[in-house]
């Protein structure tokens, strides 16, 4: 194979493969989206906890839910507490889990008063698949959540653990 087939398939890889992007790569992207979504989303609770009898009256009395205060408040200091949690990646699954539960209460709303439309439903949709994504994968590597496991790993099995090379050497023996 000359160099210009090596080029043209690694170009080919590069374009076309899926998981060909170095990790570290990988990883800083998806701090960038955990940013972006927690900071974007910030506004949300704050807007409601500026307004929660009107959040109660115009979203959640009309989707029929009892104790619209309660649910207001609950909706309001998830999105203000998680976004933030989910910009440092410290507790990103419970956090995400939540932001995704009021996300899928938005497009309930948003079906309920404009029915299916993509218009409408568009920007909670794409907020609560990020939200799903995260509350399955976790932070990444560049999550607070990673440091404190690996933290955690290290204490846990501390030096009394068999390394590879004890365990073939051990194995050998027999």
């Amino acid at each position: 194979m000359n160099n210009t087939t090596r080029v043209a398939a690694s170009i080919g890889r590069l374009v076309l493969g899926s998981d060909t992007a170095p990790v570290s790569l990988t990883q800083a992207s998806l701090l960038l989206l955990r940013v972006v979504l927690g900071t974007v989303m910030i506004h949300n609770g704050l807007d409601k906890l500026g307004d929660i009898p009107g959040f109660a009256e115009a979203y959640v009395e009309v989707i029929g839910l009892p104790f619209p205060i309660f649910f207001s408040y609950l909706a309001a200091i998830t999105e203000t507490v998680a976004s933030p949690l989910l910009i440092l990646g410290f507790l990103t699954r419970p956090a995400a889990l939540g932001l995704f539960g009021t996300m899928i209460v938005a497009n309930y709303h948003h079906i309920l008063i404009g029915g299916f439309s993509i218009p409408s439903i568009e920007l909670s949709s794409i907020y609560a698949v990020s939200f799903a994504f995260f509350a399955v994968y976790g932070g990444g590597k560049y999550a607070i959540d990673t440091l404190i496991a690996n933290a955690l790993g290290k204490f846990l099995v501390g030096e009394a653990a068999p390394t590879a090379s004890n365990s073939v050497s051990v194995g050998a023996g027999k």
